[in-house]
Order: structure tokens, then C-alpha cells, then sequence
């Protein structure tokens, strides 16, 4: 009896986490990238490059969608020049493809691992993760630089990268 009540609280648990993990996006959901979508940074239809495809989706429901983490940076760190009037404030959600799973995830609280020999459609790029130990493993194998969040990465490091 004891066990099975210590089964249901921990359900019951895990499906609060799993709940309040979609709030920070204010359960918004990655969208499917169209045939017609190009990123706004490079140019680069961005279905042709769906393992590395990246999206920001504003609170107006406006999303631009990039051909890889890199080029999403370069746009979000950069709004006065990709998007003039808007704000990191406007910005509801930010998506990005984990490198192992292939799935989109939260990009504001994923790993990214630079410096590996791992290339994306732009050339070197910003490889995201979900979980920081799959990004360690990652960097480990793949003789990455350094393992990164969100905020750690600046244009200095995105210059460092073309």
C-alpha cells in the first residue's frame, strides 16, 4: 500500500514538473518550419536544415525561424538590426533542435557546446543540448571548447565562430 501511494506521489510530481516546464513559454510550442521560411540572418531556407533549425516566436505570435542556433544569436543579440522595433521583451518563446534527440527545446535554458568539429549549415556553430552532461559528453567527444547557457553567449563568441 505504501509503495503504491509513493508511486502516485511521485506521478503526481512529475507531472507538475513536466506542466510548469511548458509555462516559461507560456505553453507555446515549437512550429513546423515551412518550405518558404529562409532565416532572416542569413538567407538559408530553413527546411533544408531541420537538425539544426532554430525559432524565436514573439508575443504578437509573429516567429522567424533560423537555419541553425548560431544565425537565432546573431538575430536575437542583434534586434535593432534584424527586427527594428523589437524588443528582447516582445520575445515569448526561443526553440532549438537538441543535437542528440532532434526535438525542439526551451533554447533559454539549453547547453551549447562551441568550438567542436561538429558543423551546421553556416559553418561552425553553437551546438545545443537539453541536459548538460549530454553536452559535456558531447564537447568530450567531440573536442568541443566550452559548454555554455543562453546567456553566455555574445557576439564576441558568435564573431569567434565565422
Amino acid at each position: 500500500m505504501a509503495g503504491t501511494l509513493t508511486s502516485k506521489l511521485a506521478l503526481l510530481l512529475a507531472v507538475i514538473i513536466a506542466g510548469g516546464a511548458l509555462a516559461w513559454a507560456g505553453d507555446r510550442m515549437p512550429r513546423k518550419v515551412g518550405p518558404k521560411d529562409k532565416c532572416p540572418v542569413c538567407g538559408m531556407f530553413v527546411a533544408k536544415f531541420p537538425d539544426f533549425a532554430a525559432e524565436i516566436q514573439f508575443k504578437d505570435g509573429a516567429a522567424v525561424h533560423f537555419d541553425g542556433a548560431k544565425d537565432m544569436f546573431k538575430y536575437y543579440l542583434n534586434l535593432s538590426r534584424y527586427a527594428p522595433g523589437r524588443k528582447t521583451a516582445d520575445i515569448a518563446a526561443v526553440f532549438v533542435t537538441d543535437y542528440y534527440d532532434l526535438t525542439k527545446v526551451d533554447g533559454l535554458s539549453a547547453c551549447y557546446v562551441t568550438g567542436s568539429d561538429v558543423y551546421g549549415p553556416m559553418g561552425r556553430e553553437l551546438i545545443p543540448f537539453r541536459s548538460e552532461s549530454k553536452a559535456r559528453d558531447f564537447r568530450k567527444d567531440h573536442r568541443g571548447n566550452s559548454v555554455l547557457r543562453f546567456r553566455g553567449v555574445t557576439p564576441v563568441l558568435l564573431d569567434r565562430l565565422d
